[in-house]
């Protein structure tokens, strides 16, 4: 059930008290036994409260310098570009990996005006950097609370690191940390413009903003005058829209300039808490409520790695639905792809997606949740457009060639926008007209209550152990616990139906399982009953399957 003020604007007793929040960074120490106060990173890096002891200035120095590390024994030896987003932890654990970065005498660059640095400007760095042993560090907790704090390494492939990395960063920085920091070498700095012999500084706003016309039809959108409203949701992006507007010549209104640690100016999630999640209506709940002010409105996270559309007929559309259309258009409107070039999506993304890529004929490459799937395919040209259910996202050029390997909110974003202008439809209108092709699928997410035993075993499951054969009245065709794409283990359970499916993954914080469910509209059920029904079955087949 929905809170009560969720889609309302924060109130003073929302806010978190940043002092607070910036004093326990720096005096709270985390204790190496507990498994919550250690350095763990997930699909997004090392996520966390220094309320709660999780994310410290101890779990910063001593990440950075497994990360430092790291480097030496995979012989990286470029630059290493940082930035940060706008969370209240992000300046202080930026300040703290760039002592330990410049301690360990490694070239570093950062932003040259002392600005934000959205996820997708620093993969665009490192992939055109002329070092290809450059890598990044991100750091942010995305579209997390005000109270959290996050930090993410990107290697040289552009891309959020895969587990062979993070596991042996996080094994890393836990040892350091166990042993009081032993070992960590550091140099004062004085702030995140320190520039001297190892800090650089670099222009990421520039060498985004100029390449972009290689991946957008900006003339397109230009030319059509269509009208654009922007939110950056006092994250990164906050001063890329303007200058985007200002250097491409684009009707484009910076919805909300402002830039506050605590989101004062947010509307309360789903849950009645503050999240900057650009796919959620609550959350986004002012931008749609002005959205016939717009052709294309469009919202970003905190590190911009994640899009929003909103659109006049529609409000905010699924980020289901928008994959979709954008994968249609793309390869409709991308003449230079390679006629081989396929189609990349995650085990819990909409099946429509499924349908729109057998209509165009091309390959479809399903791999597990984690954006670090599609890094290779996007990289060799070989994947068009990766994306996954939580609107998250990114494409090629042109030419099709490389333009990030980590999630670009920007580019998703801009391209509604050439969709409007291209087409004279929305993104929406267009999602309408599939629909009358292939059905209109009805998708959602519930959590259900696990352990840390019960989500062992959910990550360990194989298909013989479910012995069902129906879901929801339709006989059960498939039983993956391993991605069709790419052979990898999905650390969960999907089961498939002719019209429906649904996927069982345990939350890699909480103590819960995530259950993600669809159902095509069939002759005997409206779409949003049938789905309902699928979840229903869907906890109570993987209870049965978790209590054998």
């Amino acid at each position: 059930m929905a809170h009560p003020r969720a889609g309302q604007l924060a109130q003073p007793e929302d806010l978190i008290d940043l002092a607070q929040l910036v004093t326990a960074y720096y005096t709270k120490h985390p204790d190496p036994e507990n498994i919550d106060q250690q350095v763990v990173f997930g699909t997004s890096g090392h996520r966390g409260s220094s309320l709660d002891t999780a994310f410290n200035e101890d779990h910063i120095l001593a990440t950075t310098q497994a990360i430092v590390d790291y480097r030496k024994n995979e012989g990286i030896d470029g630059p290493i570009f940082v930035g940060r987003d706008t969370h209240g932890l992000s300046e202080p654990a930026m300040i703290s990996a760039l002592e330990v970065l410049v301690g360990n005498k490694v070239t570093t660059l950062a932003d040259s005006g002392g600005k934000y640095t959205p996820t997708p400007a620093v993969s665009h760095a490192i992939l055109m950097h002329e070092h290809p042993k450059a890598d990044g560090i991100v750091i942010t907790p995305s579209h997390n609370p005000p109270r959290d704090g996050g930090f993410k390494y990107n290697p040289p492939t552009g891309g959020p690191a895969g587990t062979d990395a993070t596991g042996w960063i996080a094994d890393r920085a836990n040892e350091y940390i166990a042993q009081r920091l032993k070992g960590v070498t550091r140099t004062p700095v004085s702030g995140v413009t320190d520039w001297g012999e190892y800090l650089k500084p670099f222009d990421f706003m520039s060498d985004y903003i100029d390449d972009l016309p290689s991946i957008v039809n900006l003339d397109a959108i230009r030319d059509a005058g269509v009208r654009i409203g922007a939110d950056p949701m006092g994250g990164a992006s906050v001063d890329y829209w303007g200058a985007i507007a200002d250097k491409h010549q684009l009707d484009l209104t910076v919805v909300n300039p402002l830039v506050d640690a605590a989101w004062r100016f947010m509307t309360l999630d789903t849950d009645g808490t503050i999240r900057m999640d650009c796919s959620s209506p609550n959350s986004m709940a002012s931008l749609v409520h002005n959205r016939d002010k717009y052709d294309i409105a469009t919202g970003n996270d905190a590190d911009s790695d994640r899009h929003g559309i909103v659109t006049p007929d529609a409000g905010l559309m699924n980020p289901n639905h928008y994959l979709a259309v954008a994968i249609d258009y793309l390869f409709t409107h991308r003449p230079q792809w390679a006629e081989s070039t396929a189609v990349g999506k995650t085990v819990v993304s909409s099946s429509m997606i499924d349908r729109v890529v057998e209509k165009l004929g091309r390959k479809l490459v399903e791999v597990p949740v984690g954006f670090k799937w599609f890094v290779p395919g996007l990289i060799s040209g070989e994947i068009g457009c990766g994306g996954e259910e939580s609107a998250g996202a990114s494409f090629l050029r042109f030419d099709g060639t490389v333009w990030s390997t980590d999630k670009d909110g920007l580019i998703l974003n801009l391209l509604a926008s050439e969709i409007k202008a291209v087409t004279g439809k929305t993104p929406s209108e267009r999602y309408a007209e599939l629909s009358e092709m292939f059905g209109a699928p009805a998708y959602a997410r519930t959590d259900a209550a696990a352990n840390r035993e019960q989500k062992d075993r959910l990550k360990k499951l194989s298909p013989a152990d479910v012995t069902a054969t129906t879901l929801a009245g339709k006989e059960i065709t498939n039983k993956l616990t391993e991605a069709p794409g790419n052979n990898v283990a999905i650390g969960g359970l999907k089961v498939v139906t002719e019209n429906a499916w649904f996927a069982a993954r345990p939350s890699g914080t909480e103590d819960k399982y995530k259950i993600y469910a669809e159902s095509f509209k069939g002759d005997d059920h409206k779409g949003d009953d049938h789905v309902a029904e699928v979840h229903r079955e869907a906890q109570q087949l993987v209870e049965d399957v978790l209590g054998q």
